[in-house]
């Protein structure tokens, strides 16, 4: 199943705790095919990363969506490839090179 990465940025952290199991409800209950595998707070310009599987880009999106309307600032979703997929690629491409 293809592997997404979802940055956010919230307004408040005040009630994050709250805000942050409304969400996870929602994303549940609108997306129960989604497969968790981490969520971290961080530093830099985004607050949240979180990595999770889905069926598709449809799916992502709704992710996407819902943090928004739980109050994100902004939620950028990023498409992921372990690396242990990606050195293949590379090295078909190396193939192809003149």
């Amino acid at each position: 199943m293809p592997m997404y990465i979802l940055m956010n940025a919230m307004r408040d952290p005040r009630g994050r705790k709250t805000v942050g199991k409304a969400w996870m409800k929602k994303v549940q209950d609108l997306c129960p095919e989604v497969e968790w595998i981490a969520h971290y707070a961080i530093l830099g310009p985004y607050d949240f990363m979180d990595i999770y599987h889905a069926p598709d880009e449809e799916t992502a999106h709704r992710v996407s969506l819902i943090s928004r309307s739980q109050g994100a600032i902004t939620a950028e979703s990023w498409g992921a490839l372990p690396y242990d997929r990606y050195i293949p690629l590379v090295e078909e491409v190396e193939k192809l090179e003149c």
